[in-house]
């Protein structure tokens, strides 16, 4: 046999170390981010405690987790943790398809990019020029400010409809038609303040975005997405489709609720597809992460332009793009969105210019807590600056003050399947309770001032006032309640 030459395979033996150095390096970083947990609070004073992500899954009750990690410009690693309880403990995999929630929206809205791009629709025009057998109804709000495009993927359009509950296996699917009609779950899709004026989160809008994208192109939603940005993406795991391909089914997960408990059909249907229908994996929405950067990077003939996604990520009212959320300026502007559908929650965080990113998911309603803590040990240990464990000064809890606010609470809207939503307030163990019925959440909060609160474990803050002779607890500055029962 002939030889190789000695500096060949000196070349071939310094790869393979290069591969076994940078592998070993993946694997130590997986391990300490594993063994790394923060809960989003410190007490000044007590000392700094770290969890493992079994322990904490257990905790709170979650059955999987996906991760995936983009650093330096490349997927650096993806892995899948837990059993499916639902199903004869199948392992989870990287491969596992999940629901991604309203992280729906920011990929859905490469769709009207592109349409926007192929001069096909208009960012600023009335969007009721190209939508054919349903118009946005026309009021006094839509008289003198149209419904854009622009508007319906910044949540600045004036729509109603926050989100939506999904379909058990058993129900029929409304058309696209069909729920902006109301002849769904949900109210009919129309404005309601005047357009450009505020923010507000629509998931009613983005429907609208979807009829417009059906129109258009004569296409099923799923179908143009699937042709011209999924698979572009190289987004092999992902699909619009609604109800799901049974094809698909030996490797999906079912849907937890906070109690660890499969939800009757193991999920819902959301044909509220560009909102909330995306079943997809960590990995695929890792790749949506790294074209968007490779096109602001450079990247010629992508799925998009570069001015185009420029444009996507330039703040509009509430620091909101043309579909994801974004944060900081600059070399530092992070594009993100999280995600909610029924037993599952995500999250999806990414550096505009820096080649990081990651993406969580978990098939749980109570995934929220946990991904908190995955996200904090991951930019801990890459040093990203995000998500920092906060530390603060408790005060013992004002009981006598209490008195004044416990009893029952009602949302100040009401919620998709829901209708009214009422809370319940109450003092146990020293600490103020929480206790939301409709989803079997308790949170605990402890006393930061007689007025305001937070809860250690996940932070999130509530703050306690009256107004006028009215006892109100708002929630992370956004959700207000007004007592009704004492």
């Amino acid at each position: 046999m002939k030889r190789l030459p000695f500096f060949v395979l000196l070349l071939l033996l310094a790869g393979i170390s290069c591969k076994e150095e940078k592998l070993n390096g993946v694997h130590s970083d997986i391990h300490a981010i594993e063994s790394s947990l923060l809960p989003a609070i410190r007490v000044a004073g007590d000392s700094l405690v770290r969890y493992t992500l079994m322990e904490r899954m257990e905790h709170y009750r979650v059955p999987g987790v996906s991760i995936a990690v983009v650093e330096n410009g490349e997927i650096q690693w993806a892995r899948a943790y837990g059993t499916d309880p639902g199903r004869d403990g199948k392992n989870i995999d990287t491969a596992t398809l999940f629901q991604a929630g309203s992280i729906s929206k920011p990929v859905a809205a490469l769709a009207a990019l592109k349409l926007v791009e192929e001069g096909k629709i208009g960012l600023d025009e009335d969007v009721n020029e190209y939508l054919q057998d349903w118009k946005v109804p026309e009021n006094p709000f839509t008289s003198g400010q149209k419904v854009t495009l622009r508007g319906l993927l910044t949540h600045t359009a004036g729509m109603n409809v926050h989100g939506f509950p999904g379909y058990r296996q058993t129900d029929t699917l409304p058309t696209t038609q069909e729920v902006l009609e109301g002849k769904g779950k949900t109210p009919a899709i129309a404005v309601d303040t005047l357009p450009g004026s505020f923010w507000r989160y629509s998931g009613g809008g983005y429907t609208v975005m979807q009829k417009v994208v059906e129109d258009i192109t004569g296409q099923p939603f799923e179908t143009y997405l699937l042709e011209t940005i999924l698979q572009p993406l190289g987004m092999a795991n992902s699909t619009y489709a609604q109800p799901l391909d049974p094809e698909k089914y030996t490797n999906i997960s079912p849907a937890y609720d906070a109690e660890g408990k499969a939800i009757e059909g193991l999920w819902h249907n959301y044909p509220e597809k560009a909102a909330a229908g995306l079943w997809t994996t960590p990995a695929d929405l890792a790749r949506y992460c790294l074209e968007m950067q490779r096109i602001l990077a450079g990247k010629t003939h992508g799925v998009l332009k570069k001015e185009t996604i420029e444009m996507m990520l330039t703040k509009h009212k509430n620091d909101w793009g043309l579909g994801p959320a974004l944060q900081g300026e600059r070399d530092s502007l992070i594009f993100r969105h999280g995600g909610k559908n029924a037993g599952f929650t995500n999250e999806m965080v990414a550096f505009a210019h820096k080649g990081k990113a990651v993406v969580v998911m978990t098939n749980a309603d109570n995934g929220g807590k946990l991904i908190g803590e995955v996200l904090r040990a991951i930019s801990h240990h890459y040093n990203w600056g995000i998500s920092p464990q906060r530390v603060v000064e408790t005060v013992p809890l004002p009981v006598e003050f209490l008195q004044g606010f416990l009893g029952r609470y009602k949302l100040d809207f009401q919620v998709p399947g829901v209708g009214d939503y009422y809370i319940e307030l109450d003092i146990h163990d020293a600490q103020l309770r929480v206790n939301d019925p409709n989803n079997g959440e308790i949170n605990f909060f402890a006393a930061v001032e007689p007025s305001g609160y937070l809860d250690l474990e996940s932070g999130d803050e509530a703050v306690l006032k009256m107004e006028g002779d009215k006892p109100v607890l708002v929630l992370n500055d956004r959700y207000r309640f007004e007592r009704v029962i004492q």
